[in-house]
């Protein structure tokens, strides 16, 4: 099935779960919530067809559960919760990261000023455990409820960790590969590893296939997040709905790393320079850009992603799992490992 329209329809199962956890809820914070999902204008008038982005996570999720033989419905209030997760760590990104748009609109923080964007943010956690409990209403037994809590929380606590060290790394030149993989592995590839992970738990009963889907989700997680690092230097704004930011705001991110690593001494000590100095310019990422084209750091970082991909695909190939739906799996692992937007 085409990626676009795997995305669809889970994105309407997810979309209706998210509506009744947000909508109905009449204080001007919610508003500012289902501005952040995209489906009103900042003045609040209703957009109709807007959406929460790609549902990427949400849609994992509900393909695991129905690759390993459960009901995606069941699974439909863990990937609700999941979206909810992911939408409230781009509010507080955003908010770190000074970015004016995101999904070629303006950002809460650039609309509601940050100390909102952040009540925002702290809300839209609540309501992911929420949306979480919600799983009882579809039969859920309450020690697997419990479990799935435990795991969105793990994977909660990962992201924050990931996303201290990536602003942490923004004041160091002596980031190695290995740490960084550390870092996007609890930024991005934590709550990618707990989408499959809570989908295939609620699927089935078999603990070996679920912890392959828990892995193969890591790996995934990583070769899109690697993904992300080249979009954020080589990315079309048109299609990525924000400019390619990761340079100007001084993230060690994987083609960063590989430049410092691989270029000759004038061109590392350029790079050192660029990102020591106290304010840079679009020159200066011009120049940064020159230097990693240079050194053909981009073809490096796609090497990673290709890698990693292969990585998650052995990983959910062990689990045994095969059929139409592991097809369409797979179907979306590819697309996210090589997507351009």
């Amino acid at each position: 099935m085409a990626v676009a329209t795997l995305l669809e329809q889970c994105r309407g199962l997810v979309e209706a779960e998210l509506r009744q956890v947000v909508d109905g809820r009449t204080l001007p914070l919610y508003a500012v919530m289902r501005y952040h999902l995209g489906w009103t204008a900042p003045d609040g008038t209703p957009l109709p067809d807007g959406s929460a982005g790609k549902g990427v996570r949400s849609a994992l999720c509900l393909l695991a559960c129905r690759a390993v033989g459960g009901d995606p419905v069941r699974a439909v209030p863990a990937a609700a919760a999941l979206e909810l997760v992911h939408n409230f760590s781009l509010i507080h990104d955003d908010i770190q990261d000074r970015s004016p748009t995101r999904r070629h609109r303006a950002t809460v923080w650039s609309l509601w000023g940050e100390a909102q964007a952040i009540n925002a943010g702290d809300g839209m956690y609540a309501l992911a455990r929420l949306a979480l409990l919600r799983l009882s209403d579809q039969g859920v037994p309450p020690e697997r409820v419990l479990e799935a809590a435990r795991l969105l929380d793990e994977a909660c606590l990962r992201l924050c960790e990931g996303q201290f060290q990536d602003m942490e790394f923004e004041t160091r030149l002596d980031i190695t590969v290995p740490q960084y993989l550390d870092m996007i592995g609890g930024k991005t590839a934590s709550l990618i590893a707990a989408s499959l992970h809570l989908g295939a738990l609620l699927g089935t009963e078999d603990r070996r296939v679920v912890e392959q889907f828990r892995l193969g989700g890591y790996q995934l997680g990583l070769a899109f997040q690697v993904q992300d690092d080249i979009l954020g230097v080589w990315g079309e704004a048109t299609r990525t709905g924000k400019e390619p930011s990761d340079i100007a705001q001084r993230k060690k991110s994987l083609p960063i790393i590989y430049g410092l690593a691989c270029a000759q001494e004038a061109d590392q000590q350029e790079l050192q320079r660029v990102y020591r100095s106290p304010q840079l310019y679009p020159e200066d990422v011009g120049r940064v850009t020159a230097i990693l084209d240079r050194y053909a750091v981009r073809s490096r970082a796609q090497d990673l992603a290709a890698t990693l991909y292969q990585e998650a695909l052995e990983q959910l190939r062990a689990s045994g799992v095969t059929g139409g739906a592991m097809d369409d799996l797979f179907e979306l692992a590819a697309f996210l490992s090589a997507r351009d937007y």
